[in-house]
C-alpha cells in the first residue's frame, strides 16, 4: 500500500517541483492502493507543488450535455434529450466518467474551483484566477483559452499511468495549427439564461475520437506524446505502481504543431 508521502517522494523524483503549474491525467488503478483513499493522490501532488504551484484537470460534462447536433444520437434520442435534460450547472454537474475517477474527487474537494463552461477544468492553486479567466464560448480549447494561458505560464503535463492518447492539451495544438480542412463540430448545450433553460449553440474544432483532420492517424495524440518523450530522452518513472511522465506543455506544442501541419499539408 502506498502513502501520500511516498507518492510525493515519487513525484519529486520524477521532477515535479514547488511552484509548478501542472495539468494532470491519472489512472488510479495504475497508481495502486493508497492509504487514506484515492484523494491522497491529488493531495500528494499539491504537497509537492505547494501553495506556490497550481494543479488542474479536465472535467468536461456529464453524458448528453454536449451531444445534440454532433450526429452521434438517433433522431429519437435527440428529441428525448432536448425534452428532458436539465440545464448544465458547472458547479454541481459530475465530471465526464471517461476522464477517470480522480478528476471528480478533485472537483469536489474543498478549495477546488471550476470554470463556467462545458469545456470545464478543475483548478487549485496560485494561478487559479488567471487560468479561470472566462473561456471563449466557441472554440474553447483555442486562442484565449485556459490552455493558452497554461502555455504562457510554462506549465507541465503530468501523466500518472494514463493513456497517452488522452492528453487533452493537444486539442489546443489542433485549434491553433495552421492547417486546412479542420473538422468543426457544431452542437447545442442546455444552459440557464435568466432562469430559463435554453439550448445554446456551440462550435469547436472536433475533439471527438474521429479527430480534427481526416489525415490524422489512429491514436495520433499518443504518437505525438511518445515521439516527444523519445526526442527529449524522457524515460519517466514510477509514481506508486504507475508508469508516469512529466514534461513541458510548450515543448510538446512545439513538437506537435509541425507534425500536424506536415500531415495535413503533405505536398508542402
Amino acid at each position: 500500500m502506498f502513502t501520500r508521502s511516498s507518492l510525493a517522494a515519487d513525484l519529486a523524483a520524477l521532477g515535479l517541483c514547488s511552484g509548478d503549474i501542472v495539468m494532470v491525467h491519472a489512472s488510479l488503478r495504475a497508481v495502486g492502493e493508497v492509504a487514506g483513499g484515492p484523494d491522497e493522490v491529488h493531495l500528494a501532488i499539491r504537497d509537492v507543488i505547494t501553495d506556490r504551484g497550481t494543479l488542474f484537470m479536465y472535467a468536461s460534462c456529464p453524458a448528453y450535455v454536449d451531444e445534440v447536433g454532433r450526429g452521434n444520437l438517433t433522431p429519437a434520442e435527440e428529441v428525448e434529450v432536448l425534452e428532458t435534460l436539465p440545464a448544465f450547472d458547472p458547479h454541481t454537474a459530475r465530471s465526464a466518467r471517461d476522464n477517470g475517477a480522480l478528476v471528480e474527487m478533485f472537483r469536489t474537494y474543498p478549495g477546488s474551483r471550476v470554470n463556467a463552461h462545458v469545456a470545464r477544468f478543475v483548478v487549485w492553486g496560485e494561478h487559479t484566477d488567471r487560468l479561470l479567466t472566462p473561456q471563449p464560448w466557441d472554440y474553447p480549447f483555442g486562442h484565449g483559452s485556459l490552455l493558452e494561458r497554461f502555455v504562457e505560464l510554462d506549465g507541465k503535463v503530468l501523466l500518472l499511468g494514463s493513456d497517452h492518447d488522452n492528453v487533452t492539451f493537444l486539442h489546443y495544438a489542433e485549434h491553433i495549427a495552421d492547417i486546412p480542412d479542420k473538422r468543426i463540430a457544431r452542437f447545442k448545450v442546455p444552459v440557464l439564461e435568466n432562469g430559463v433553460r435554453v439550448w445554446r449553440e456551440m462550435a469547436e474544432v472536433d475533439t471527438s475520437s474521429q479527430g480534427a483532420h481526416a489525415s490524422w492517424p489512429d491514436r495520433f495524440f499518443a504518437i505525438l506524446v511518445d515521439s516527444y518523450l523519445a526526442a527529449t530522452n524522457n524515460r519517466g518513472g514510477r509514481v506508486g505502481r504507475a508508469e508516469s511522465y512529466l514534461f513541458s506543455a510548450r515543448g510538446l506544442l512545439e513538437h506537435a504543431l509541425p507534425k500536424m501541419e506536415a500531415i495535413a499539408r503533405p505536398s508542402r
